[in-house]
């Protein structure tokens, strides 16, 4: 990979990514996406990856898009830089490995619509999280309209968004913005402990767990019932059920190989 402004690094089954635009508080453009993208094509081809993290500097996970750069943008550059985003968003969305943003500092616009692609999210006290872009005249064109009120109240997201107003850690961890809030230098050991707790899990049975409730997400309750029913019997076809089954009558701690 030839990556400018991401940092990947791969350590003990996790997959680190990231952003690294200091001079510009890591505002996303299409190359940092892009580059966003390669990132996480490698983490989900790496059999050895089995959950992936996504975060920014200890000062700013990240500050939004590139405003200097869409401030001379047209229709048609607004397309291209949604179209792109929507991409690299979905890829990081459905990859089939646990994802946890950690976040610390500002997480605004765009980059909190990439931090709401991950499955978790862990900020340090010092988080701030917003979609600003009402006060430019706009609105959020990364997801955040719509991500945001699937996961929180609407009336909450609809205040977020039309007001452009941010929001306090403690705050958005009250709103569910936030699985959790921990001191700035605490943020990292909570991330590897989530991380170590979801890698002692069997992995195939995290895909389904992933691909039944993103999947369910977008379907009426009974399609999302026959969904988690297909997925829960698939899994009595695999390794990892009858070694979890085996390990709970046993009274051990199952050994788990993602077969």
């Amino acid at each position: 990979m030839d990556l400018k402004y991401v940092l990947y690094s791969t350590e003990d089954g996790i997959a680190w990514i990231r952003l690294n635009r200091p001079d510009k508080l890591n505002a996303l453009n299409h190359v940092v996406f892009d580059e966003i993208g390669q990132a996480v094509a490698a983490a989900a081809a790496d059999d050895d990856v089995r959950v992936v993290v996504l975060t920014g500097s200890d000062k700013v996970f990240a500050a939004g898009a590139d405003i200097e750069h869409m401030s001379k943008g047209t229709i048609s550059d607004a397309f291209k830089l949604t179209d792109g985003s929507f991409r690299i968003q979905e890829s990081l969305a459905d990859i089939p490995k646990p994802t946890i943003a950690a976040i610390s500092g500002y997480a605004l616009g765009g980059g909190l619509e990439l931090a709401l692609c991950c499955d978790f999210r862990i900020a340090s006290e010092t988080a701030v999280v917003g979609l600003p872009e009402i006060n430019l005249g706009i609105i959020p064109g990364g997801g955040g309209t719509q991500r945001l009120p699937r996961l929180i109240n609407y009336s909450l997201a609809a205040e977020m968004v039309m007001t452009g107003g941010m929001v306090k850690a403690e705050k958005a961890e009250r709103y569910g913005i936030l699985n959790r809030v921990v001191p700035q230098d605490q943020l990292m050991d909570e991330v590897k402990k989530l991380a170590s707790k979801l890698m002692s899990k069997s992995s195939v049975a995290l895909r389904a767990a992933k691909t039944a409730m993103r999947k369910g997400l977008n379907v009426s309750l009974k399609d999302g019932l026959n969904i988690e029913q297909d997925l829960f019997c698939m899994l009595f076809g695999t390794e990892d059920q009858k070694e979890g089954m085996a390990a709970f009558l046993e009274k051990r701690k199952a050994e788990f190989k993602g077969k």
